[in-house]
């Protein structure tokens, strides 16, 4: 995915478009430049980033506020800054745009800056399978995301040949519903894709906008459409299956590809839809998770 149009260098953008703290941190992460490391691990649940910053040989910086909890420090000479998110991609549009105006505008003038900076953001979270042969505790590596929100369609941009020709198999396979807001295609670095992919689960990623009936699950409301997750099961792009369900890739991959950061989603299996199965000890499984990540990129 690429912009077709960015704000220029020089812009000033005004008080109630970029929104800082009197300590001059940016808004909603509180965070300010010096305590943000190059790489990022962003993961849903709040308690997962001590998991992670219990790896660190040094806490630099912990900062809360609201849902949004931030622990950057040092590991084997690397500056890693874990972050939670909270859940759904429209938080994940809060994240990534408050991270890219840490290193990429200029927060005392007020403008985007000339050099550009680019962040490597890891997604480690957790998703329900929706391939028998994925099971529960092992990892799914998002080669592509499959956006069923809408965050990316209020942003200017334009998707890559490859992305649209996903996008187009999966529409004429599912006879995608009207009544459904159009999907999008958002693919990850191909870096980090390999690095983390390898002896995982490679494949497309459903961003789900909600848990339940988004996700075809059905408790009293039913879902407006049914059969949805047959279909996604059985759509194969050449050597691409959609192997899970999630709530936050689309959105990081698209808004990484328009603000030029490398990105990748590596999720725990806590859940396989089709066995009807959920994981006997996922703590111990996204504890394996955060290991292998942080040898492969930090090791």
């Amino acid at each position: 995915m690429h912009p077709i149009l960015l704000t220029e260098p020089g812009t000033i953008l005004e008080p109630s478009e970029l929104i800082l703290n009197p300590d001059g941190s940016v808004y909603h992460l509180a965070l300010r430049p010096e305590q943000l490391g190059d790489l990022i691990f962003v993961v849903g649940d709040p308690g997962r980033v001590a998991r992670i910053s219990a790896h660190f040989d040094q806490i630099e910086h912990q900062v809360h506020n609201r849902e949004f909890v931030t622990h950057t420090g040092l590991y084997r000479g690397v500056k890693i800054t874990a972050l939670a998110t909270g859940i759904g991609t429209d938080n994940i549009d809060i994240v990534m745009g408050e991270l890219d105006a840490l290193v990429n505008i200029d927060l005392e003038k007020r403008t985007p800056k000339k050099e550009h900076k680019v962040l490597t953001i890891v997604r480690m979270g957790t998703c329900g399978a929706l391939q028998e042969d994925v099971p529960c505790d092992e990892l799914v590596v998002s080669h592509s995301a499959l956006g069923l929100d809408n965050v990316l369609h209020y942003y200017a941009h334009e998707q890559t040949d490859a992305e649209l020709r996903i996008l187009q198999a999966f529409l004429q396979h599912t006879e995608w519903p009207d009544n459904l807001p159009m999907p999008y295609i958002a693919t990850g670095n191909d870096y980090l894709v390999n690095e983390l992919g390898r002896g995982n689960h490679v494949g497309i990623t459903a961003t789900a906008g909600g848990f339940y009936g988004p996700q075809g699950r059905q408790l009293r409301a039913v879902p407006s459409v049914g059969g949805l997750n047959e279909l996604f099961t059985s759509f194969k792009h050449e050597d691409l299956r959609l192997l899970n369900f999630e709530m936050e890739t689309s959105a990081i991959y698209g808004l990484s590809g328009l603000l030029g950061h490398k990105a990748c989603t590596v999720c725990t299996v806590v859940a396989n839809r089709l066995r009807k199965e959920y994981s006997k000890d996922h703590h111990a499984a996204v504890d394996r998770m955060i290991g292998q990540v942080l040898e492969r990129l930090a090791g």
